[in-house]
């Protein structure tokens, strides 16, 4: 046999854990000891698909993986998330929260060894625009996993009695195909129980319940809800982690805009625009900067003037107070 068994092995571990570098480089191993026993043509084969494969862009590579088929193909949307963790802006202890779950993630083969599950169910609550949904595409793009997000219109049928078996579907594709599931205003499902006079809705959640019970820690579950007050209180303890976001305040506010800005926002008197943002979210920080940058460019300037950026910030809390 060409490949020994601890060459197998190593091979079924590095790919568990995602680690490409790893993988090629037990293949080439493999390769190496094909062409030494004689098997010229293998070694060769095997050098050339190996070529091939790290010459094929990663991105699909996963979305061919992350394809939903059959019933799925109704219940999920896949994306493979080019944004990554030092795009999100957030105070310290958010980020601390989403390192510690990449890390225990990319550990999991020593945390399993020792009976123990990495952080793989994360309920993710706060106003909208705040960096929810961009946590759970940080998380599949640090990874090199798929973001499947779950439409919740296709998972709550008319029938109710479907949705718990539309909720088995997903779960096991959970157990056999390891990336982010993301569950968006989750509090669509996730309501609490006691104001509800529907039985079937009660059987629904009752079946979340289990089903996040028994999640495959291969695979994150992300919720995110905007309502945290409405969630039925038996959700929390399901979670192994809670990350509660907030709006920005001014400096973060200034970095978002920033980041988003690059070069046309370095004239910017940041100071200047602090009476402006209070109130706003990440998200329609966002949307302020591109309109000023815009006004700009149309202009034919490079770079954007703080009354194009203050003008925009009053558009959007102008629109929010609506």
């Amino acid at each position: 046999m060409t490949a020994s068994g601890e060459h197998i092995k190593a091979l079924v571990r590095s790919h568990a854990a995602g680690d490409d570098a790893a993988f090629y480089a037990v293949a080439l191993q493999v390769a190496a000891k094909a062409a030494r026993q004689g098997h010229g043509t293998l070694a060769n084969d095997l050098k050339q698909a190996i070529d091939a494969a790290r010459r094929q862009p990663v991105a699909s590579k996963v979305t061919a993986i992350a394809r939903p088929r059959g019933d799925l193909a109704d219940l999920v949307t896949a994306a493979f998330p080019e944004v990554s963790l030092r795009d999100l802006v957030g105070p310290s202890h958010l980020k601390d929260a989403i390192t510690r779950v990449l890390h225990e993630q990319r550990q999991r083969q020593a945390l399993s060894e020792h009976g123990f599950a990495p952080v793989h169910r994360l309920l993710l609550e706060g106003p909208p625009g705040t960096g929810k949904t961009m946590t759970a595409a940080v998380i599949a793009h640090e990874l090199s996993l798929p973001l499947l997000t779950i439409r919740l219109e296709s998972l709550l049928s008319k029938y109710l009695g479907e949705t718990a078996s539309k909720l088995r579907a997903v779960f096991d594709a959970v157990a056999s195909q390891r990336a982010v599931y993301l569950f968006d205003e989750f509090d669509a499902l996730g309501g609490d129980r006691s104001s509800n006079d529907v039985g079937e809705a009660r059987r629904i959640l009752n079946s979340f319940l289990i089903f996040l019970e028994q999640a495959n820690a291969e695979s994150i579950v992300v919720a995110a809800t905007n309502h945290r007050s409405i969630l039925d209180h038996a959700l929390f303890r399901r979670f192994d982690v809670t990350i509660k976001y907030e709006l920005p305040d001014d400096l973060q506010a200034a970095e978002v805009m920033k980041a988003r800005l690059g070069s046309m926002g370095r004239g910017v008197r940041w100071a200047a625009i602090q009476d402006h943002v209070a109130g706003l979210s990440h998200a329609e920080l966002v949307k302020a900067a591109e309109t000023a940058a815009k006004q700009a460019i149309l202009r034919g300037e490079r770079q954007i003037a703080v009354a194009d950026l203050t003008g925009a910030l009053q558009e959007r809390r102008t629109a929010g107070s609506e």
